[in-house]
């Protein structure tokens, strides 16, 4: 099953134009810089750009088919659309907001029911306040209840942390990490903040003026060598950990992954709670041998397999493995070259427990 998109779309800063396969379980975030056509992207989804050409197809469900002269408008696409603001009835309490979105579809075809998606969502004591009276994140997770329940094949999320603060999106993502796990609905997931997007995405986008610069796993994606400089800046990997310790003293977390362990800060992990943790190429430094002398707690063997000179920073990207898993590095040309690099060699990747988020 997937989504199959193949979509041109003349903007006046740039073409769109896409040809993905995207999987149709999961969320697959649109991740770029503002302007990259991410949220254009979107509405040609949605049906909302109607000179947009091509094809686009739900597993099995034809939404758009220019050979075929077949174009559903937006009210006819079962889909469910959350933007930057929530954009909620401001004469309606929460109930009857939510309500709305159950109009849409029968009893007996929806995917999410009314008591799953105020627990999914953890708004069950909101239901008789007014929108006024909520705050940003809760006028957010309200929003997202009632596209679910419009009983959606797509649920599309346009950046809807982005007129948050810090805390407030803190407040949120742990809800949109449940739908993640707990939803067998796709979900596309627009962001120019690379934090949410590997903390949600089981997949991604790059897009750049238009055009697709790379898609994956967030892990193969980010780890890619031959990213264009306003994306190698990200390059990093993503790790699915399982918390093995909490060390109450020191406040540090003990994390196990397929081929070693890593301490971090504990925050509010759970001992046997699955994470996720970004280790981002900037943050790991290389030595020839252990050191055990050291501040640094995350010390990993790791071999080197490939690498590429980055000419404009007099740095150097450089991919390793531990074991099977990769791990990016970012060092200086110099740094390298007195090291001696080399494909194939044995080397300890040096990571700072405090870098680890």
């Amino acid at each position: 099953m997937s989504i199959d998109i193949r979509l041109r779309l003349q903007h006046p800063a740039f073409c769109l134009d896409t040809a993905l396969q995207l999987p149709a379980s999961g969320v697959t975030a649109l991740f770029g810089p503002s302007g990259s056509g991410k949220t254009s992207l979107l509405r040609c989804i949605a049906g909302l750009e109607p000179h947009a050409r091509g094809s686009l197809h739900l597993d099995g469900h034809c939404w758009q088919d220019d050979a075929r002269q077949l174009f559903l408008p937006p009210h006819r696409r079962e889909l469910g659309m959350v933007f930057q603001e929530a954009s909620l009835f401001p004469h309606l309490d929460v109930r009857r907001n939510l309500e709305y979105g159950l109009r849409r579809s029968p009893a007996s075809a929806r995917p999410v029911g009314w008591q799953q998606a105020l627990d999914l969502l953890g708004i069950g004591h909101l239901l008789e306040r007014a929108p006024h009276k909520l705050s940003g994140g809760e006028r957010q997770r309200v929003a997202i209840a009632r596209g679910l329940l419009t009983s959606p094949r797509l649920l599309l999320l346009d950046e809807p942390l982005s007129a948050l603060d810090y805390q407030r999106k803190q407040e949120i993502l742990p809800y949109l990490e449940r739908l993640q796990r707990e939803l067998d609905i796709p979900v596309i997931y627009v962001s120019h903040a690379i934090e949410e997007v590997v903390r949600l995405a089981d997949y991604m986008v790059l897009l750049d003026r238009g055009q697709v610069i790379a898609a994956g796993t967030p892990t193969d994606t980010l780890s890619r060598l031959d990213l264009p400089q306003a994306f190698a800046d990200e390059s990093s990997v993503v790790l699915t950990a399982q918390v093995e310790q909490i060390d109450a003293r020191y406040r540090l977390a003990r994390l196990a992954f397929a081929n070693g362990q890593l301490w971090l800060p504990a925050g509010k992990l759970n001992v046997g709670n699955p994470t996720r943790v970004r280790i981002h190429a900037r943050d790991v430094s290389i030595t020839l041998s252990q050191h055990d002398d050291s501040s640094i707690l995350n010390r990993l063997p790791a071999q080197i397999e490939s690498f590429a000179p980055q000419a404009d920073s007099g740095h150097v990207l450089i991919r390793c493995r531990v074991g099977t898993t990769p791990v990016m590095a970012r060092i200086t040309l110099r740094s390298f070259e007195t090291l001696g690099i080399r494909a194939g060699q044995t080397v300890w990747l040096q990571i700072k427990a405090v870098s680890l988020v």
